[in-house]
Parts: C-alpha cells; sequence; structure tokens
C-alpha cells in the first residue's frame, strides 16, 4: 500500500475517473466490487463523486462532460503536471492535442482533458487541495496505468518528451516501462491484431484480492468480462467492463499477501 500526501511529480499518474452516462449506477457497481464509499459534490461540480476507500480518496466518478450520445463512457487517467498551460502547449507543439483547455475546479486544482499524437486521451491535473488519489497499490484502489497504442514508439516518445520521463523496453514484446528517476510509473504497450476495432486509449488496473472472484461478483453485478483472467509474471489480469461499458483492469499481484 502507498500513501501519499503530497503532490506527485510531474508525469506520475495521479488520479482516475470516470464519466459515465449513469454515474448513480456506476457508483453502486464500484462500490459493491471494490468496497468504495462516495463524498458526493453539490450542483456546481456536478454532483462529482470522490471514491472514498476506507475513508482515502481513491478515483472520481461523474457526469459525462458532453451531451452527444456516442461518446462512451470512460475512464481517465491523469498525469501530475506543475503547469497546466505549460504542458497544454508541449502537448500541442508534440502533435498533440487538447480536448478541453484547462480549467479551475474550485479550490481543489486545475483540469486538462488532452489526446497524445497516437490518439489515447489522457488528463492533466495540477494539484491544490486535491492531490488525487490518497491510497494505491492495496485491493480496491488504482495501482498500475498503461497506453494502449499502435504506434506505441511515437507515444513513447511524446511522454518522455512532456516530462523528461525514461524508458524501459521489455525484453518479451513491445512494451515500454516509463521511469521517472528509479521509478516506475507507467507502462506503453504496442497494440497488435488482437486489438482489431479498439483505439488508442489509457488503461487503468486496480488491485484485487483475488482475480477469479472479482469476475464473478462484476459479472454478478451486470459488468462484462472483456479479457479472460491471464497470469503474468506481476500477477493475474483481467480487463472487465462496467454496465455503462467503461473498460478497466484488475489484478491479484502474485508476490503480495
Amino acid at each position: 500500500m502507498s500513501i501519499h500526501t503530497q503532490k506527485k511529480t510531474p508525469g506520475t499518474p495521479t488520479w482516475a475517473d470516470l464519466m459515465t452516462s449513469d454515474p448513480e449506477a456506476a457508483r453502486k457497481f464500484y462500490g459493491n466490487l471494490f468496497g468504495w464509499t462516495y463524498l458526493i459534490s453539490g450542483p456546481e461540480f456536478g454532483y462529482y463523486a470522490n471514491a472514498l476507500l476506507n475513508d482515502n480518496v481513491v478515483a472520481g466518478i461523474g457526469p459525462m462532460m458532453s451531451d452527444d450520445p456516442n461518446i462512451p463512457s470512460a475512464w481517465t487517467v491523469y498525469l501530475a503536471t506543475n503547469d497546466s498551460e505549460v504542458d497544454s502547449a508541449k502537448v500541442i507543439a508534440a502533435g498533440g492535442q487538447v480536448m478541453v483547455p484547462t480549467m479551475t475546479i474550485g479550490e481543489f486544482g486545475r483540469m486538462t482533458v488532452c489526446v497524445d499524437p497516437t490518439g489515447a486521451v489522457f488528463g492533466l491535473w495540477e494539484s491544490n487541495q486535491h492531490i488525487g488519489a490518497v491510497v494505491t497499490d492495496e485491493p480496491g484502489a488504482m495501482t498500475w496505468h498503461e497506453v494502449n497504442s499502435r504506434e506505441a514508439a511515437k507515444a513513447r516518445d511524446f511522454y518522455c518528451g512532456l516530462h523528461g520521463q525514461t524508458s524501459q523496453l521489455m525484453p518479451t514484446m513491445e512494451y515500454y516501462m516509463l521511469n521517472i528517476g528509479s521509478k516506475t510509473v507507467a507502462g506503453v504497450l504496442q497494440m497488435d491484431a488482437n486489438w482489431d476495432g479498439i483505439p488508442p486509449h489509457w488503461m487503468v488496473y486496480f488491485a484485487v484480492k483475488n482475480t477469479n472472484e472479482s469476475i464473478e461478483q462484476a459479472v454478478a453485478l451486470g459488468g462484462t468480462l472483456r479479457v479472460p483472467a491471464f497470469d503474468t509474471p506481476f500477477g493475474r489480469v483481467a480487463v472487465l467492463a462496467d454496465p455503462q461499458g467503461a473498460t478497466f483492469s484488475i489484478i491479484q499481484y502474485s508476490n503480495r499477501a
């Protein structure tokens, strides 16, 4: 378990939130699956809900920011930044786009939503009172983040240029670990033919105690198993979708109690 009391180094995933077509149903689904309770804001913040795990903030759930019915419910991964405007300019200069210009969210911080040059959506979070997820790497909390891209090397270069990360190629596949100093903070995966029809995207992983049991529970709650459980050197992974169609991954670590 990691407990965070200070804002994270720029380029580190610091927050993940769900924009969904049915916030109430989503809160119920994830509450039952991960044990979350919620602190729900008022109308000035669109009734955005901070998900709590043992009273610690771990993720967010809010309504769709657009009335366009063609925009799907989805999780967004936010990278920490110290200067939203500077990073927004870097995104554009490197061939990316700014979808939602920087906006101030009360006293909590400043949010920007971008698209990298390979088509994956991500956010920037410039924290003030809200530093992002307070607890990570324990069951029910986010634990890993990766961008899945059809141009992995291009995505790698983009993120390394944005925040000065370094990269390391995995020996058995085209998968790059992104590092800040000596700490690995995210990954970049090369999408192949198995990903046909799926757009580039950032994936958030949540830790669970037992992957197989979590799959059964998610399906019973109305979710969908998108990728059956498989074993990796780090643990047992599966990809799920909530009842509104937003995808996320779960992992049962093999080297942790």
